[in-house]
């Protein structure tokens, strides 16, 4: 039987990014999305849902995340699902956790002073990395490329 394991979610971040190093030093940014869902009801009443979706970013994903994503900014997450499991310490019960696991990422507003909406939606290898520390990730286009000109945010 064919699987298949791919999501796409925007949501705003609900705090800061933790990131965290692993002892053979590979970066590791967890941070939580709040997903809002606005609907009517059957007599008309406006309701709004929020899911709270945690996320886990690896390697240069992660520290590019911590570097320019704080509390309340939109950002838009492909993944791949993956489900935690362990033991409880107290209770010894078995817990378990779904999460998303960050394959690439957009950042969807332009706060951070570059212009404009910075996107990195394949993974970031370490050469792309931004150059400095007030420098946005690029995107990988074509040398002689035209610019598309568009009013899509991301």
């Amino acid at each position: 039987m064919a699987s298949f394991n791919r999501v796409i979610i925007a949501g705003n971040l609900t705090r800061d990014p933790e990131l965290r190093y692993t002892p053979k030093g590979t970066a590791v940014a967890r941070i939580t999305l709040a997903v809002n869902r606005t609907y009517t009801t059957e007599t008309g009443e406006k309701k709004e849902e929020v899911s709270f979706v945690d996320v886990d970013a690896w390697a240069r994903q992660a520290e590019v995340i911590a570097q320019y994503m704080k509390k309340g900014r939109p950002l838009l997450v492909e993944g791949r699902l993956k489900q935690d499991t362990w033991e409880d310490k107290n209770t010894h019960q078995k817990q378990s956790k779904l999460k998303v696991v960050l394959e690439g990422f957009t950042f969807i507003d332009s706060r951070g002073g570059d212009g404009g909406a910075a996107t990195q939606s394949a993974p970031i290898k370490a050469a792309a990395a931004p150059a400095s520390a007030g420098a946005a990730p690029e995107t990988a286009e074509p040398a002689g490329a035209p610019a598309e000109e568009d009013d899509v945010p991301f």
